[in-house]
């Protein structure tokens, strides 16, 4: 039986939430995630995207399917042809994020979770590893009231001991630094408790 990745059935394991494999929905992705039940997933590529074109059409064809409104390439797109992708369960949306300017990416998927109808983001980058766990750890705090050190940690375990350029303190630590709770984007008590792990 095919994964419903739309479902908001509340609190994504931490199990799941650090899996190096999950049910994927679109093949030749890696480390695809729960963030956010429903909401928001992150991922990347099996070898990682080292041409960084991004999702190729199959696969934006297979999330689009699989209910996904959403999808961002964070850092790495350098050569991702972006646009909307049109299947038989609606369409889904394919740009660029950047995990040192999350607040576009923020809003989106505020604009998913008061929109229950809407299916969820995917965020990845070229392995799954460092910026695509960066957008997912600042949207743990934004949405689900984690401390900034809970969601470094939570960055930290999932990434897999992938070594960061100047080490990873360092590197979680200067993404964070852009990063400021919008208090325009709150969340009720119950949407948390719809799509916010424990």
């Amino acid at each position: 039986m095919a994964a419903d990745f739309t479902a908001r059935s509340g609190a994504p394991g931490h199990d799941q939430m650090i899996a190096r494999s999950n049910p994927t929905p679109a093949d030749g992705l890696a480390f695809v995630r729960p963030v956010l039940s429903g909401v928001l997933y992150r991922g990347g590529f099996k070898g990682g995207d080292k041409a960084r074109t991004g999702l190729s059409g199959s696969q934006r064809k297979q999330l689009c399917e699989a209910g996904f409104s959403a999808a961002r390439y964070i850092d790495f797109g350098k050569h991702t042809e972006y646009g909307k992708t049109s299947c038989s369960s609606g369409q889904l949306t394919y740009a660029a994020g950047k995990s040192t300017r999350p607040d576009d990416v923020m809003k989106e998927l505020h604009d998913i979770i008061k929109n229950p109808g809407t299916g969820p983001m995917y965020v990845h980058c070229m392995w799954g590893v460092h910026s695509s766990g960066a957008v997912s750890a600042m949207a743990l705090v934004q949405f689900c009231g984690w401390s900034e050190d809970r969601a470094k940690q939570y960055w930290n375990e999932a990434r897999n001991g992938a070594d960061c350029s100047d080490g990873c303190d360092a590197w979680i630590d200067h993404h964070f630094e852009h990063f400021k709770v919008n208090s325009a984007l709150t969340i009720s008590a119950a949407e948390q408790a719809a799509i916010c792990p424990k």
